[in-house]
Order: structure tokens, then sequence, then C-alpha cells
């Protein structure tokens, strides 16, 4: 009996081990067996529509490897929640590839929703400088920097020049010009992107950075954001509005809605990203040929950007992981760099395009940009951004419209700060 009872249960483990190999084989078999095969990539929406016609390239060159693309809303927030719900899933998600925010890679890969990768299969020494930090976590790449982007002072180069005053370069300055110039020429002052959102978040962020200050520090574990630097920053913003040479309805501006009040002609000055540029110079704006672009001023110079942009990740239950990595090395070659440039209207990551003649002369904010992303730093790097970007955008809304002055929502923004990074 003995023997028959140490029979079957050899059996029953040769039967279980052979079907782990055929189960195993059949998954390679999918694979290609090499980790290759199909892939689904994720992405806000193509406002421009440029990547359907890049990913074709890749899928007439790349047989069995065709990707699908799937285009999520245009909000960031929405796309962010899709993108959760489809990698939290118990069963592998429907992303292998995914199109995100530079502010989510270090929360997406705190909570192992992405895969780490190895830095020798990407063209990391070809990006611009600083971009590749956004890309990683705990001293690990996590994905692979797609499409950068800083903030930049649009100004009205046609009232400036016809005042004999330069661009502005120093807090002052603005200040100065939005307070005279502006009322002379039937102009509002300045604006940003001040409605509660996350566009708030990069905004305040800009304003501490331009002073020398921080918000976070060692990953999110460290609240810095107590310092005089903060309260000149914050004070900065909530002073245009007290002044005036903010206007009021700036509270209410997203990107979309800041840019058509400058491209409409009713200010003169504007923080916002290239693209605003773009579409402020194209025919049809009633401020085309009369626009510049200069870095951000801050107190005693040039002050420093936010970065923006999206990094490209690979799910952690990825169907295809070699695949996966070939196309993300395809979508940064500097043949498509260049393509998300001309197509897509977005800054690319690759350095050398930002020296090519024939680019700067279509697209002539190129060096300003590169000296806004050079000097550029990322937002602050938490697991629990969300929460994070939740709490500035509260406080410092409250301080621009008076509710707090800057030196309390300071004190409450390092409290509050201090509360989501001990959760």
């Amino acid at each position: 009996m003995r023997w028959i009872h140490a029979a079957g249960r050899g059996l029953l483990v040769l039967i279980v081990v052979l079907t782990g190999h055929v189960a195993s084989g059949a998954r390679a078999g999918e694979a290609g067996g090499d980790g290759r095969g199909p892939l689904t990539l994720a992405t806000a929406g193509d406002l421009t529509g440029y990547l359907g016609s890049v990913l074709e390239g890749w899928n007439r060159t790349h047989p069995g490897e065709e990707v699908t693309l799937v285009e999520l809303p245009d909000s960031a927030d929405e796309t962010r929640a899709q993108m959760i719900t489809d990698l939290r899933g118990a069963e592998r998600g429907r992303f292998d590839v995914l199109n995100i925010d530079v502010s989510w890679t270090s929360e997406f890969a705190a909570a192992g929703w992405i895969r780490p990768l190895p830095r020798d299969r990407f063209p990391l020494g070809t990006f611009l400088p600083r971009v590749v930090d956004t890309a990683t976590y705990d001293g690990r790449l996590y994905a692979v920097p797609y499409v950068t982007n800083a903030g930049l002072l649009l100004y009205r180069k046609d009232v400036l020049d016809a005042e004999g005053v330069p661009p502005p370069r120093t807090w002052a300055e603005l200040e100065r010009a939005a307070k005279t110039l502006a009322p002379e020429h039937g102009l509002d002052g300045y604006a940003g992107q001040f409605l509660p959102y996350e566009g708030l978040t990069v905004n305040a962020a800009e304003a501490v950075y331009s002073a020398g200050g921080t918000i976070l520090g060692d990953e999110g574990e460290r609240v810095t954001v107590n310092s005089r630097a903060a309260r000149d920053g914050i004070g900065f913003l909530a002073r245009g509005v007290r002044e005036g040479w903010i206007p009021r309805e700036a509270l209410a501006y997203k990107e979309e809605e800041s840019k058509r009040a400058f491209q409409d002609g009713r200010l003169l000055f504007l923080r916002n990203w290239p693209y605003a540029y773009v579409a402020a110079s194209a025919p049809g704006s009633k401020v085309a040929g009369k626009v510049g672009a200069v870095p951000l001023p801050g107190p005693d110079g040039p002050g420093t950007s936010v970065l923006g942009g999206s990094n490209l990740a690979v799910g952690s239950h990825a169907r295809h992981p070699d695949s996966a990595a070939r196309l993300i090395a395809y979508l940064t070659s500097e043949r498509v760099q260049r393509q998300v440039l001309t197509r897509g209207a977005l800054p690319p990551v690759r350095a050398d395009l930002y020296d090519d003649p024939g680019l700067v002369r279509r697209f002539p904010y190129l060096p300003t940009l590169r000296a806004s992303v050079l000097a550029a730093a990322p937002r602050p790097k938490s697991p629990r951004y969300d929460q994070v970007s939740l709490v500035v955008q509260a406080v410092v809304h409250d301080a621009m419209t008076g509710r707090q002055t800057p030196g309390v929502a300071v004190r409450r923004l390092a409290g509050e700060l201090a509360a989501v990074s001990s959760r």
C-alpha cells in the first residue's frame, strides 16, 4: 500500500510538472518565444492626430508586433484614473505600454504598476539633461522620456518694442510693465493657469523654485516648503491678484482659457507651454507676428520652469515586454522624435533637434525652450503625488484669492504635506 501511495504521489507530481511545462510553452508560443508579440499603447487623447501615423510606420516594419493605440480622455485626471484601474486589475490588463505624465512616474513605480527598465536599451545619452530624472524612482529607471516641456513667458513683442522696453528677466520688471504698460494699451497684465487643478500646482512650484525654494525632498519623504523662498514665490502670485496686474478672471484659467485670452489680444504677458506660442503665431490669431517668448522671470533674473511632458512605461503585467522595450526605443529614435515636433507640435527629448537650423527656422522658440528645459526642475517627487498636488492647489488658491496671507499659507502647506507624507 505504501508503494502504491508513493507511486500515486509520483504520478501526480509528474502530471503537475508536465502541465506546467505545457502551459509555459503555450505562453511562450503566444509571445513568440522571446517576449515579442502584439502590444497595446495607452495615451491621453492625441489632439494633433500625429501618433497614429507614427505607429503605422512601426506596424509596417514589425509584423507580429503590431501596436493598437488606445486614446483615453484629454483630461489628465481621467486618463490617470483609467490607467490605474487597468493596472490594478487582478487579471492581466489591456495596456502594455503607457504614455504617462512625468509627474506620475514615482507613484506608478512605488505601487508596482510599471516595471523597471534596463538603461542600456535606450538612447538616454542623446536626451536633454534633466529629462531622464523625471523617469527614475528610487535610483532606478522606470520609464523613458518621450516628450518634454517647459513653461515660457509669452509677451506682446509689438507693445514692448513700441515702448522701447526689453522683455522682462525679473519679477520686478514684469510687475512694472504689467502695471503701467498693459493698461496704456488696453490690456491685462499677466496670467498663468490659476484654476485649482494641476496647472496651479505647476505655476506655484515654478514660483517657489524661481525664488530658490523647494517643496519636497527625498522622494517625497521630507517636507521642505516652509521657507522664505516659498513665501516669496506664493507672495508674488498673491500680490499680482491683490494689486490687479493679474486679472481676477485668471483665477479660473486653465491652459486653453489662458491661451485664448492671449491669442485674442487681451494680455501683455502669459505663462504657458510652447504650444501656446505656436497657436498665437498661427494665421487667424489676432496677435500673429506680434509674439515673443523668453524664459520665465525670477526675483533676480531668469527663473525656473517645471518640467512637463510624458514618459513611456511598460506595465508590470505587459504581455510582451521585449516588444514593449523595442517600441519605446523606436518612439525615442531621432526619426520619430523629429515627427513628434513637426507633426505633433510637441517638444522632443532629443538634444540635437534643438540645434537643427531647419527646425529652428520653423519653430523659432526652440533655443529659448532648450534653455528653459536645461534650467527646469521636476514637480515634487512623491508616491502620493496626486494628494500632494491637491494640497498645493487648495492652499495656493486660498492665498491668491486673499483668504490667507502667503506666510500663513506656507505654514499650512507644510503641515498638510507632512500629513500626506506620513500616511
